[in-house]
């Protein structure tokens, strides 16, 4: 048996110096620990938020990401778990980006990222990627490109619209040039949902929201969302430094319902549980689905209340599962949206929220809580957000309301 395994081992190394087989780059070793220090949430973005096909079709697309923990390695996780086709990468690059608005990149950075130690690779549908681990160290809130050249267009795209970030996107194999001149720029991240760095003591914390955590309102590149406030409160601070914070916020998602993207219940173990690394979860859902419920009609005092259970069980299960993974879960109150004039809410819309945010309060419900609706609510007229603090939709905060949110957030709960 010995001998016959030593044989299989030198036909495979034979045929590999022959170039018959691919010789992966060095892998993680053993004691090399991968920790997620960027990710998005996937959806399929509606008609008006979609890259044009003949966009993805031989072509690159050159995206810039932040990545929130300092590391040795990259890998990067490249999905197409939207699709319904297998899809195909051409060929891949990262490197350090020179200045986030544009595609230029920082001269001697780039490397390029292989799967299986070969420059292409397919992604089945329905699933997601890892690449090879890529030489470049990385510092924390350092910008990154990921070029990904792509020769036919996804089945639908796999992508996060709300980036709040531009990607420049051109015709043909680039993604070994320094810089794309005369690209189209369209602020959206496709296909990649993750980086991660190798890291001896990283951790992250996931930040599961609805728009307001993808940032509604923040201008393309400029980092203003509340979680990028809340990253630089964690770096400065020695002991949290070690905390990369993820975003995985999606404009528009549900606790119970699909809507723009899958219900937060059925993206729970993708979104926050898959990743490497994490520790803790913030989840912050639930005003749309309060909203929607009354939006277009008077809801009937038991759609009311059947609303309420599904919304707690939703939060319950999420718990549940953030525990049986070690994963701590805090929960975040569901800000006051009286003066919203999409959702128009009644008083009884009202006695909602209260009820659903006082068994987020309920010491046990969560491992923890933060209160956004204390900090940002009107003392004057609860029901509303300050008015300083209001984008001047009634729902949604706005920069400074973004900051308050992340100074609200108590650091102590993610001392090591």
């Amino acid at each position: 048996m010995m001998r016959q395994r030593r044989f299989v081992v030198r036909i495979a190394l034979a045929l590999a110096l022959l170039g018959l087989l691919p010789v992966a780059p060095a892998q993680a070793r053993a004691k090399e620990r991968w920790v997620a220090a960027w990710a998005s949430a996937q959806l399929v973005p509606a008609s008006d938020a979609a890259v044009p096909a003949a966009d993805l079709s031989d072509a690159t697309v050159r995206q810039v990401i932040r990545v929130s923990l300092a590391g040795s390695q990259v890998r990067l996780r490249l999905s197409n778990v939207h699709g319904t086709a297998p899809l195909r990468i051409g060929a891949a690059s990262l490197a350090r980006s020179a200045a986030n608005a544009t595609a230029r990149l920082v001269a001697g950075s780039l490397r390029p990222v292989t799967f299986g130690g070969l420059p292409g690779a397919v992604i089945p549908a329905g699933a997601e990627l890892w690449s090879d681990p890529v030489d470049l160290a990385v510092a924390r809130g350092e910008d990154l490109a990921v070029s990904l050249y792509l020769p036919a267009p996804p089945t639908p795209l796999t992508s996060h619209p709300g980036s709040r970030a531009s990607s420049h996107f051109i015709a043909g194999n680039r993604v070994s040039a320094d810089d794309l001149p005369g690209a189209k720029v369209h602020p959206r991240w496709v296909l990649v949902a993750g980086a991660e760095v190798v890291s001896r003591r990283g951790r992250a914390v996931v930040a599961f929201g609805d728009s307001i955590t993808d940032g509604y309102g923040v201008q393309p590149d400029t980092n203003l969302r509340w979680t990028d406030h809340f990253a630089r409160r964690l770096a400065a601070r020695r002991q949290t430094r070690d905390l990369a914070v993820l975003n995985a916020g999606i404009g528009g998602n549900r606790l119970v319902r699909d809507g723009l993207g899958p219900n937060a219940l059925a993206r729970f173990e993708r979104d926050v549980l898959s990743h490497p690394g994490v520790t803790h979860v913030i989840v912050f859902e639930g005003v749309n689905d309060l909203g929607v419920l009354t939006r277009d009609a008077p809801a009937t005092p038991e759609a009311h209340a059947a609303l309420v259970r599904e919304m707690i069980e939703a939060l319950r299960q999420m718990v549940l599962r953030a525990r049986s993974r070690g994963v701590k879960a805090i929960g975040a109150t569901i800000l006051p949206y009286g003066g919203s004039a999409y959702y128009h809410p009644d008083a009884v819309s009202e006695v909602d929220r209260q009820a659903v945010n006082a068994w987020i309060r309920t010491p046990g419900n969560f491992d923890a809580v933060i209160d956004f609706d204390a900090a940002l609510r009107d003392p004057a007229n609860p029901t509303r957000l300050r008015p300083e603090l209001d984008s001047g939709d009634g729902l949604h905060p706005s920069l400074k309301g973004y900051e308050a949110m992340a100074a609200a957030v108590p650091l102590d709960l993610f001392a090591r």
